[in-house]
């Protein structure tokens, strides 16, 4: 017979290629001191000289920013174009890839228009003098933004959100995947691609010595050269005064991808761990991965999904607003990818210089996913130790009999006695992995 191996066997004796590395991240671009009413005012009355704080006084600002966009767009002879409602961005932005041909550039300007906070002048009154003063207040308006889909020598393709008015707040959106392709070309190392990420590679130490290349300075330095190329909202007498974007970090994934050798392997590697770790996103839970003690007192959502596309589970553990997912690439490698949506979750500031407090948080979180899941597992017989234990052997010239438990039936019935013990397993998983086809996404098992 022929046991399925178990979670240990699956980590250590069926993977080809193990890399642990930034997926995506998204940064929030901002000026720090134009994030609130009194800074604003400062920036109007003090730095412009202005009588009066007004919105009024940030409309010009504007429309010198969205005429640059414009006008540098016609230069370079960049599409503009609308996003329709519904349409995938990233879709888009494929197209304009596949016909991309230079070694960095932009591949196009998308416009689209979406909700964000803004700054509104409010005229309140005094109620024992009667007079009446104009406010300056937090406030949320629809606002055209600009995406600057763009393609960096070093980074690959990324984009930059501007947002048209005022403190014209940007967002920036990158993928350490792409950046370890680039980095694989340049070094002149073979390796061959998954969708995102990487399937084989000729020198898998120099890949991972690259992945942790990555830094919160070379993110940096990419915002800056990109901000100096394109159309700036503030002026140089704005940046010379201290008005200067500031990078912060407001969701950041951090992968372990492990390629395996057969697709077969990965599905075996389901089949268990679904069964076996269905509660690890229970508050009494939450320390095995997140290393979090949770009391009655601490808000959030805590709980472990399992959801099937089509016939392909993915196991998804929740913890406050961040989570880790697990899923079959491709059929080919195993993912195991923890995204952190509130750095605040954990302790830990939002600025960019704290990515690599952040990175060792999310690796840690993978590592620890999987070593639950191996010990959770631990009980499950692999087929090796199965065989050393049901058919005889010779040890030093001597031969063993083979083993019998205190059924009378002897080996043969053990041997029927597993099988119904592998077959009823196999029963008892069947309500978490027997995905129904006619729906191609689907929640089968929340705990």
């Amino acid at each position: 017979m022929s046991i399925p191996p178990s979670v240990a066997e699956i980590l250590t004796k069926h993977m080809s290629l193990e890399l642990e590395g930034i997926d995506r991240m998204y940064l929030n671009v901002h000026v720090p001191r134009l994030q609130r009413e009194a800074g604003v005012a400062a920036f109007l009355r003090f730095h412009h000289e202005h009588r009066f704080a007004s919105t009024v006084l940030m409309d010009p600002i504007s429309k010198r920013f969205v005429e640059s966009m414009q006008h540098f767009a016609e230069e370079h002879e960049i599409a503009v174009v609308p996003f329709r409602k519904g349409e995938r961005k990233d879709d888009v932005a494929a197209g304009f890839l596949k016909k991309f041909t230079a070694q960095e550039g932009v591949l196009f300007i998308g416009k689209a228009q979406e909700k964000t906070p803004v700054f509104r002048t409010e005229r309140r009154h005094n109620a024992n003098t009667g007079a009446s003063d104009l406010w300056l207040v937090r406030s949320t308006a629809m606002v055209n933004h600009f995406y600057v889909y763009c393609v960096d020598r070093d980074f690959g393709p990324f984009f930059l959100k501007f947002c048209s008015y005022f403190p014209y707040n940007a967002k920036l959106c990158i993928n350490g995947h792409e950046w370890l392709k680039r980095q694989l070309q340049h070094k002149g190392i073979d390796y061959e691609a998954l969708d995102n990420g990487v399937l084989s590679c000729a020198a898998p130490a120099r890949a991972q010595a690259l992945c942790e290349a990555l830094s919160a300075e070379k993110i940096d330095a990419l915002l800056r050269k990109w901000l100096r190329r394109l159309p700036h909202p503030f002026t140089a007498a704005d940046r010379l005064a201290g008005y200067r974007y500031d990078v912060s970090v407001l969701k950041a994934e951090f992968s372990l991808t492990q390629v395996l050798d057969r697709p077969v392997t990965g599905r075996n590697f389901f089949e268990q761990v679904i069964r076996e770790t269905l509660d690890i996103g229970r508050p009494s839970q939450a320390q095995l991965t997140f290393e979090r003690r949770i009391s009655c007192r601490t808000l959030g959502r805590f709980r472990t999904r399992v959801i099937a596309e089509g016939a392909i589970p993915s196991l998804h553990v929740d913890y406050k607003s961040s989570h880790i997912k697990q899923y079959h690439q491709e059929g080919r490698a195993l993912r195991t990818e923890t995204t952190i949506n509130n750095t605040r979750d954990f302790g830990i500031g939002k600025h960019l210089r704290n990515l690599p407090a952040l990175r060792t948080l999310g690796f840690k979180a993978n590592r620890w996913l999987l070593a639950v899941q191996t010990v959770s597992h631990d009980c499950a017989i692999g087929e090796d130790a199965f065989d050393q234990v049901a058919h005889p052997l010779e040890v030093d010239g001597q031969r063993a009999a083979l083993w019998r438990s205190a059924y009378s039936g002897g080996a043969q019935r053990d041997t029927n006695q597993s099988s119904r013990a592998v077959s009823l397993t196999k029963v008892k998983a069947a309500p978490c992995l027997g995905a129904d086809t006619e729906m191609p996404h689907k929640v089968l098992c929340e705990r």
